[in-house]
């Protein structure tokens, strides 16, 4: 330890000389002034595009300060030091220490652009925080191996560990390649098909059907294309795919009916505009509202709160109830009995005075009561109305007019039957007697 720092004191001298020498002064000014110049341009582009701390912009909405203080501020630093280093050459003057940063930077601005773009194209999760951290491990390590100058010698010993299949030579390093290659497509291939899907939202020249068709086709498309140009790239001979492609076909006859069913299932959906987000429907007994359309099943969510994932083969297969199919208008049904002392003709103008109040009754169509028939207990009467909102719920209405109707035949007077039996015991004659066996007298 004492001769580690008996060395550092003697060679920081020679340190400081070097620092204060006219050479790095000037790579060292050009840094400073690159800094500036980056703080201002990161300050000018916050200014534009009225960000504010967590806000939304009204130019790019998804875009917030820190975001842009995190991509901007490096990049425009970036090109400020590739500026001055272009001047020092035009003098010459040395540019090893700017040559030292300009890769730094480079990796940093890379760093923050990809981490960006995982943030908008997955959700936030942990597997997200851990992705974050092996990006940036990995692209620091590339840059401390080629400053290092080790670089070459790592990508040579990796492409010596291969092996030939076919034609086709596959070595570590092309391995690491095409994972990094489609990675970073499939991570851009996300992100773009995730802006495209808002911006489809905000559009209100589309039907929400045509919305989530465009969504699927566009990141389907840009998921294959971003497969194809990352194996393309390595090198791979993309007609080594028709194996797969036959291992693929087989799977799906043996094992997979089900994935590519409900797959091809929620194009159909999208396509014949059956089920759209925000249709209210009913399916194997359960009641709720589209929230989204997805792959492989779709987001219903009932008015308890609870979100069921029903598989899109279910709704082919299975009979569903489109309660907003052509238009949200819905007929509701509610029945009442009244006793046969009581006036049906001032009933059924009391059921009609009952919805008066209530909000989500339309005026149009009207209102009906109709008497159903005679009961065993008492006339039937039914009163329909009509809502179109049946997202918000039936039994709620039906609970409302229900409760207005009881306190309103309360105050008329009219009854509401209960069940009645008239139990008639008809007289049973008394048994016979029973006769006491005789016993043989004895001779």
């Amino acid at each position: 330890m004492e001769e580690i720092l008996t060395l550092l004191f003697e060679r920081l001298p020679h340190w400081f000389e070097q620092i204060l020498s006219a050479t790095v002064l000037y790579q060292l000014i050009v840094l400073l002034l690159a800094a500036l110049g980056a703080l201002m341009v990161n300050r000018l582009a916050s200014r534009l595009l009225h960000l504010d701390d967590g806000a939304p912009g009204s130019g790019l909405r998804h875009v917030t300060r820190r975001t842009v203080q995190k991509v901007v501020f490096p990049l425009s630093m970036l090109l400020w030091v590739l500026l001055g280093k272009a001047a020092l050459l035009m003098l010459s003057l040395p540019v090893m220490l700017i040559s030292i940063a300009v890769p730094l930077l480079l990796s940093l601005v890379l760093i923050r652009i990809l981490v960006y773009l995982l943030r908008k194209g997955f959700p936030p999760t942990p597997m997200l925080m851990a992705w974050e951290n092996i990006v940036s491990t990995g692209i620091w390590l590339v840059v401390a191996l080629h400053l290092l100058g080790w670089l070459p010698v790592v990508t040579e010993t990796l492409d010596a560990v291969a092996f030939d299949m076919g034609r086709t030579r596959i070595s570590l390093l092309s391995t690491i390649k095409l994972v990094v290659l489609v990675a970073m497509l499939l991570t851009l291939a996300f992100w773009i098909s995730g802006l495209l899907e808002r911006r489809m939202k905000l559009s209100a020249y589309m039907a929400p059907s045509m919305q989530v068709a465009f969504a699927k086709f566009s990141k389907f498309f840009l998921i294959t294309l971003a497969l194809l140009l990352a194996i393309d790239a390595v090198g791979i001979d993309l007609t080594a795919l028709a194996v797969f492609g036959g291992a693929l076909g087989v799977g799906i006859g043996f094992g997979l009916q089900r994935i590519a069913s409900n797959f091809i299932s929620g194009f159909i959906l999208v396509l014949d505009r059956s089920i759209k987000p925000g249709d209210v429907i009913t399916v194997s007994g359960q009641f709720g509202r589209v929230e989204e359309l997805r792959a492989r099943y779709v987001v219903v969510k009932s008015r308890d709160g609870v979100e069921t994932l029903i598989p899109n083969e279910n709704l082919i297969t299975s009979e569903v109830i489109n309660w907003s199919y052509t238009d949200p208008y819905v007929r509701v049904s509610i029945p009442v009995q009244i006793s046969y002392e009581d006036d049906p003709e001032q009933a059924m103008a009391l059921m009609l005075e009952c919805i008066q109040n209530s909000p989500r009754v339309l005026a149009y169509p009207e209102s009906t009561v109709q008497l159903r028939g005679f009961g065993e207990s008492g006339i039937d009467l039914e009163l329909r109305i009509w809502i179109r909102d049946p997202e918000a719920g039936v039994g709620n209405i039906r609970s409302q007019i229900n409760l207005a109707i009881w306190h309103a035949f309360k105050q008329a007077g009219i009854t509401i039957p209960y069940p009645q039996r008239d139990l008639h015991i008809k007289a049973v004659p008394p048994p016979p007697a029973e006769v006491a066996p005789t016993t043989p007298k004895e001779p």
